[in-house]
């Protein structure tokens, strides 16, 4: 089973962003999303972005993976 996994934008080029994963980094399309900037946190599943998250709630989602 997969599912979203958050990110933090570290890089940004058009409609794609690379963002730092937990163990690597990761480019993604950010087409779905609106304003996206360096430094936002991403819900992503595969190579596209679906979601905005709040810093706080994407680190409660990565200490669960731990």
């Amino acid at each position: 089973m997969c599912f979203a996994t958050p990110g933090k934008v570290i890089k940004l080029k058009g409609k794609i962003a690379t963002i730092k994963m937990p163990n690597h980094q990761h480019r993604v399309d950010v087409s779905l999303l609106k304003n996206v900037k360096v430094g936002d946190y991403l819900l992503c599943h595969d190579k596209m972005a679906i979601n905005k998250i709040p810093r706080q709630e994407a680190e409660k989602i990565l200490k669960l993976k731990n």
